[in-house]
């Protein structure tokens, strides 16, 4: 049974993408995800980078990748978990403590991104509707979150 401290239940207008937060990873990046999905940070954000093959990324308050919350950014937690698809990983810029509030789901095998991007959940149910999201850098008219909510919240 899913601990619903640890799931995400995303609302796309693709459909519901439901994601297992991996504490055991990543702590620090489960407890941001959560504290900004708790603030409705995430509801109506786009998916602003779309890369057919490769991943899905979201996050960015201005909807072009370069923004984050008001929270400081990120020590790095990257792990040995594989970037395989359904992997939900942390974006960042060069600098290995930069990631924030932008965050990726992957369609494919990503393998290079292994040990240098931090994997903090799995998508364990709606892969089908990541699948559907428009694609492009940015897409024109991108799909969005329409809400981010923790299941222990939603209840």
């Amino acid at each position: 049974m899913a601990d619903p401290e640890n799931t995400l239940v995303l609302e796309t207008t693709k459909g519901k993408v439901v994601i297992e937060l991996r504490p055991d990873l990543a702590p620090g990046h489960v407890e941001r995800i959560k504290t900004l999905a708790r603030k409705g940070f995430y509801d109506g954000i786009v998916f602003h980078r779309v890369i057919d093959g490769f991943m899905a990324q979201t996050g960015c308050p201005n909807g072009t990748g370069t923004g984050g919350s008001d929270l400081p950014d990120l020590k790095a937690e990257f792990n040995a978990e594989p970037h395989v698809r359904g992997i939900c990983s942390m974006a960042r810029t060069s600098a290995p403590n930069s990631a924030n509030s932008q965050f990726f789901i992957v369609f494919d095998d990503a393998r290079f991104l292994d040990k240098q991007y931090t994997v903090w959940g799995k998508v364990v149910e709606g892969m089908e509707n990541v699948d559907l999201i428009k694609r492009g850098e940015p897409a024109r008219d991108p799909d969005k979150i329409v809400s981010m909510k923790v299941l222990a919240d939603a209840a």
